[in-house]
């Protein structure tokens, strides 16, 4: 059953159902990672897998930084400029700057932000749109990638990333992060 908020009227009047009701459960998972994050003290986000590995914050930094580089930086989104990645083409990234550890409370402001611009996204984009594609150089090639790799990209990314930094926790007796848990988000 389509839910009313993710239907709308396409420039021709008709209804068109969002790419919404394709990743139900994704608002959950944003969610998820958000919650395990949010409470954390500085030496557990330091936490990571070995010293050639990143931290558990630079892990969630790069689950926002990557949405926002995707959806905003390659298809042209607006929200950048309400994330810590306002210029997500350009900017080095404070993801990736391992010398500036970055708090929960700033991780919780990318995952939230960022996840305002794929929210968006799922909810402005119908099925037509996920054909539509946007190029981008890598190297000395260019790549071209459809909205709809794009999306799928992005939700396994962040499942990825989740899985990581649930690894992490759990290896050092700390909750872990559930993603298909039926309960409501904190």
């Amino acid at each position: 059953m389509v839910r009313a908020q993710q239907l709308r009227h396409d420039h021709t009047g008709a209804m068109a159902v969002s790419v919404a009701a394709l990743y139900p459960d994704w608002p959950q998972y944003a969610a998820r990672i958000r919650d395990a994050i949010t409470g954390l003290p500085a030496e557990e986000l330091a936490l990571r897998a070995g010293p050639q590995h990143a931290p558990i914050w630079a892990l969630a930094a790069h689950v926002a930084g990557t949405r926002v580089y995707w959806l905003c930086g390659v298809f042209g989104q607006p929200g950048a400029d309400s994330t810590p990645f306002p210029s997500p083409l350009t900017d080095p990234g404070w993801e990736d700057d391992e010398a500036r550890p970055r708090s929960a409370a700033e991780l919780r402001w990318a995952l939230d932000s960022s996840w305002a611009i794929v929210r968006d996204c799922l909810s402005a984009w119908s099925l037509e749109d996920l054909a539509l594609t946007a190029s981008r150089p890598w190297g000395s090639a260019v790549q071209l990638h459809s909205r709809a790799s794009v999306l799928n990209r992005l939700f396994s990314h962040d499942a990825f990333h989740s899985g990581e930094i649930s690894q992490l926790l759990g290896v050092h007796d700390l909750p872990t992060i559930d993603l298909w848990a039926l309960r409501p988000p904190t």
